[in-house]
């Protein structure tokens, strides 16, 4: 997406080799109107599919998920925590994910009422890095028996193999903006 690539290289800071921020539009202050073109190229990419829900983890994802939403027709938005609030009292799915960024291991939930296994599930995030996170949320539309349609990430580094692990794996995966290398504060992309 020319658009989302432009932006990184105006906006972006690359930290070290493998640290891409983007705080100013993506992670910390959002850019609803480049969100909103994200949404709709996303909804572009997977027209083909039949689309139930959004899912994605807290917390960068649910601003992208919730932007693509109405390019899916509205479509519910469920987002996976990272820590169990003592609000959730029912019974939940449940699999581990590691965080690159944060060097954490958590384990993603989403109370059973919110999947099924009627539910076509695009999955949404900000980034793929290693896929970690994209694997755990797989695992949970799984354990409701749902069917991932595919799985799609604004930015993508590619050097970190996450999307690679996924197609081998079967999986969809649309990437808006690749990231092929960072060295000495150059974003390349592929």
């Amino acid at each position: 997406m020319k658009q989302l690539k432009e932006r990184i290289r105006q906006d972006g800071t690359a930290v070290g080799t493998e640290i891409l921020k983007v705080d100013s539009f993506l992670n910390h202050q959002l850019d609803v109107v480049l969100l909103n073109e994200i949404g709709r190229e996303f909804a572009r990419r997977f027209s083909g599919e039949k689309v139930t829900k959004l899912l994605t983890i807290e917390a960068s994802g649910i601003a992208v998920a919730c932007m693509a939403a109405p390019w899916f027709g509205n479509v519910p938005v469920v987002f996976a925590k990272k820590t169990a609030p003592n609000t959730m009292t029912e019974e939940y799915y449940g699999a581990e994910v590691t965080s690159f960024t944060k060097g954490t291991v958590s384990v993603a939930r989403i109370a059973r009422k919110y999947l099924s296994a009627e539910d076509r599930v695009l999955i949404l995030d900000d980034f793929m890095a290693h896929g970690e996170a994209a694997f755990g949320l797989v695992r949970l539309v799984e354990q409701a028996g749902g069917t991932v349609v595919g799985i799609g990430a604004v930015i993508e580094k590619q050097f970190q193999g996450g999307s690679s692990r996924l197609r081998q794996a079967g999986y969809w995966v649309e990437s808006l903006a690749v990231v092929k290398r960072i060295c000495d504060g150059i974003i390349e992309f592929a």
